[in-house]
């Protein structure tokens, strides 16, 4: 098995089961982070650190926005040190009480074991709305 395939399966299978700690383990220092969105999406926007990275896991997984309702990776493609993952999920907004649906496709960079790239492409539309009151 590849490092890349190596190393996204444990960032899924740490995200999978709760494991904070195992999904920022899997980052490097230093990450190309970008997940583009509307504004009054909490966790939009680019990083470029590990603390930002775990500022950003910690929000999604930790922090009582959202609570995950399905969430299931449907392929993964890997080439050398990329890899893109496909899937699909759904959320609730606690505030709203507003469920989303979403197809989701994140494209990663491994490099020595570690995450360098996370690009998350998602339906920023139907996550902005569940978001509005």
């Amino acid at each position: 098995m590849s490092e890349t395939k190596t190393t996204v399966d444990a960032f899924f299978a740490a995200f999978g089961t709760g494991n904070l700690d195992g999904v920022i383990n899997t980052f490097g220092e230093t990450v190309d982070f970008a997940v583009p969105g509307a504004p009054n999406v909490p966790w939009t926007g680019i990083r470029t650190t590990k603390t930002q990275v775990a500022e950003f896991f910690t929000m999604l997984m930790r922090d009582g926005l959202t609570e995950p309702e399905e969430f299931t990776l449907d392929a993964m493609i890997v080439d050398g040190e990329e890899a893109v993952a496909a899937g699909h999920s759904r959320f609730r907004v606690v505030k709203t009480g507003k469920t989303f649906d979403n197809q989701f496709a994140i494209r990663f960079t491994v490099q020595e074991g570690n995450i360098v790239r996370y690009h998350m492409h998602e339906d920023s539309y139907a996550i902005s709305e569940a978001f509005k009151p």
